[in-house]
């Protein structure tokens, strides 16, 4: 079982790299005006909801303490993020503070997931 949670977190790691990495290779573009939400940026908050989602079920089933208000707001989080990217995907340009909010709750839910304990 600690492999097959392993290999989750392993794929929630890539879907959050995705994510931020799409927003941080932005930045230059939001500056200008011109950022806009990239598919890789909605491939890794989908991947990062399927992969939580797996790992609260693995841990849980594994006879693990999950912390399910730590787990609530990072969904809940995610869930915002993922509605942001959702709806504006197809734009052309994205409005800089969307753009950036999505890039400051996606470093919230890293610093929610480290430093919540």
């Amino acid at each position: 079982m600690d492999v097959l949670i392993n290999v989750f977190v392993a794929l929630h790691i890539i879907g959050i790299a995705s994510l931020l990495g799409g927003f941080l290779t932005q930045m230059k573009a939001m500056g200008e005006g011109a950022a806009r939400f990239t598919p890789a940026m909605l491939h890794g908050a989908l991947t990062m909801l399927v992969t939580g989602v797996a790992l609260v079920g693995l841990n849980q089933a594994d006879d693990q303490t999950v912390n399910n208000i730590k787990i609530g707001v990072k969904l809940a989080v995610l869930i915002v993020i993922l509605g942001l990217v959702y709806v504006k995907r197809d734009e052309e340009k994205v409005d800089k503070p969307m753009f950036a909010a999505v890039g400051a709750l996606t470093t919230a839910n890293i610093f929610i997931a480290t430093l919540w304990t």
